[in-house]
């Protein structure tokens, strides 16, 4: 079971990549139907030479070996790919505050990608909308809170709450103003900074198409 769950997992990690949906990007490496790849999915098929080489022709940097087998690296030049930060495939906050406890699903490679980033999340919840969408992967570099900029989007641990919001500046000192994207359904929250454990910045979003 584990084995076809890798194949699955090695699979996601070219998708997500390539930041394309599934059926896009089966019909991109010219599977009829992405049935084919829900098929890998499930458990019910291994990764087939046919489905390998085909994903080895629209992106020659993906390593036809590693794709078929889990040995190797996922890219045939890793230098060239540029910095690869640890992906969790876990939602971040449900996990990012017990990190020191996880290990990495993989890795992503961020050739385009200038600021620094300490590693990736998914982001499954609702409350940001469509400025963080639900099942988003999101990029983040560990600050300190005295670094926080009012109007940018973070990742807060405190000792009561772990979210994902837009932090603005709160009327009463010392306190900081939680506001979700979907600021129509789900209300601001005002959070004492001295609470806050860790901060992580939002670098970058990597939005999965569905």
């Amino acid at each position: 079971m584990r084995e076809k769950q890798d194949n699955w997992r090695r699979i996601e990690a070219v998708i997500k990549w390539a930041n394309m949906s599934t059926n896009y990007f089966a019909r991109y490496i010219g599977l009829p139907r992405g049935e084919n790849l829900y098929q890998i999915k499930r458990g019910n098929n291994g990764i087939s030479m046919n489905v390998a080489q085909r994903v080895v022709a629209k992106f020659p940097e993906i390593d036809k070996l590693w794709l078929l087998t889990g040995e190797g690296q996922m890219f045939v030049d890793s230098s060239k790919c540029g910095a690869q930060i640890p992906y969790y495939n876990l939602d971040v906050e449900q996990c990012i505050d017990r990190l020191e406890q996880l290990k990495p699903d993989g890795g992503l490679f961020l050739s385009l990608l200038e600021k620094r980033c300490d590693l990736a999340m998914n982001y499954t919840g609702r409350a940001m909308g469509s400025v963080v969408p639900s099942g988003s992967v999101v990029l983040l570099r560990a600050i300190d809170r005295d670094e926080i900029i009012p109007g940018q989007e973070y990742v807060i641990v405190s000792r009561k709450i772990v979210t994902l919001r837009i932090v603005r500046v709160a009327e009463e000192a010392g306190h900081l103003r939680l506001v979700a994207g979907d600021h129509e359904n789900y209300d601001d929250m005002i959070l004492k900074i001295r609470d806050i454990k860790k901060v992580y910045q939002v670098q970058a979003k990597l939005i999965i198409n569905t």
